[in-house]
């Protein structure tokens, strides 16, 4: 196995120049940096990352915790921040919450452990407090999803009360006054914004809620068809339905097609976060588009920018939901 030494000799240089190069640490003039990297080549070295992470002090590794690994959202969500610190020479760590605050602490504490030189954290169970705990002791991350008072700094959200707001209003705008509405678990900070949102657009419309025309929903496929079921034999007609994701909507969807509903003639339906499969629905979804690769990106633009030191302009804390009307509506 080739050493630090023999790349040395090969390319005339010093140990420290060879250093240099391969931890990124001193600038290193180009002509020499290439006489190294083609000595590594022929040699066939390969830096030992452990030496690396002591000699720079960093492990160019970046720790994410999401809440399920499954699922076209935080598919979409991974890829690109992947994307975007592959491009940049680092690596990511990813481990799974599940929505649960024992888990989440947990997936923490093992990312530290690894000793990630940051952690990007969609958490939905642990408290503010432990968050902005966490920031006080100094670890470097960023919250997606979820905005903290205290921490306001390291929070990239999405205006999810605004989104909701989109969705009702829309449907009222096209003379829906029966809407029913599925919600994601009220205890998850965005499920609870976007019922908000739905609230505050009947309150404008001075369209009184019907509370049996509500379900609590699971975010998932399952909680939408459940959901269309139950509402439908509560006994009270509607004409639209506002779901809080469109996991939920694809589900309603389908119970409405095997109930032989007709959509939008006999119910009209919107989701939330345009994930791909929306443009696949029949018929296709209207929804509300949440960028969630773009929050992804802009997560990992924060740590490259706030750890990295990398120059980077214009980081985005607040994104604004866009109503996107396709056919089921």
């Amino acid at each position: 196995m080739a050493t630090i030494y023999q790349v040395s000799e090969l390319a005339g240089v010093s140990l420290a120049t060879v250093s240099r190069v391969i931890n990124n640490t001193v600038p290193v003039r180009e002509a020499t940096r290439l006489k190294v990297e083609a000595a590594m080549q022929e040699l066939g070295y390969r830096p030992n990352s452990v030496a690396q992470s002591l000699a720079s002090n960093r492990s160019n590794s970046i720790g994410i915790v999401v809440s399920e690994l499954g699922g076209p959202f935080y598919g979409e969500l991974l890829s690109r921040i992947e994307n975007e610190f592959r491009a940049a020479g680092k690596h990511v760590i990813i481990a799974a919450g599940h929505s649960n605050a024992d888990l989440e602490r947990d997936s923490i504490e093992f990312l530290r452990s690894r000793n990630c030189d940051a952690l990007i954290l969609h958490v939905e169970a642990v408290h503010d407090a432990y968050l902005v705990e966490l920031a006080e002791s100094g670890l470097p991350f960023v919250l997606i999803n979820r905005m903290v008072a205290g921490i306001e700094e390291r929070c990239i959200t999405l205006d999810n009360e605004q989104g909701g707001y989109l969705a009702t209003e829309y449907m009222l705008q096209q003379g829906h006054r029966d809407i029913a509405y599925i919600s994601g678990p009220l205890w998850k900070h965005d499920a609870q914004e976007r019922y908000n949102g739905h609230q505050k657009a009947l309150a404008k419309f001075a369209v009184c809620e019907n509370k049996a025309l509500f379900y609590e929903g699971d975010f998932q496929e399952t909680g939408g068809v459940n959901g269309f079921n139950h509402l439908r034999e509560q006994g009270h007609a509607f004409t639209a339905l506002v779901c809080g994701n469109d996991e939920m909507a694809s589900g309603a969807i389908t119970a409405a097609h095997e109930a032989g509903l007709d959509i939008p003639e006999q119910v009209a339906v919107i989701g939330f976060d345009n994930i791909n499969f929306s443009h696949y629905t029949h018929p296709k979804l209207t929804t509300i588009d949440y960028p969630v690769a773009e929050i992804g990106q802009m997560a990992a633009r924060w740590v490259l920018k706030r750890v990295y030191q990398r120059p980077i302009e214009d980081l985005q804390a607040l994104f604004i939901p866009q109503l996107i009307v396709r056919d089921s509506t």
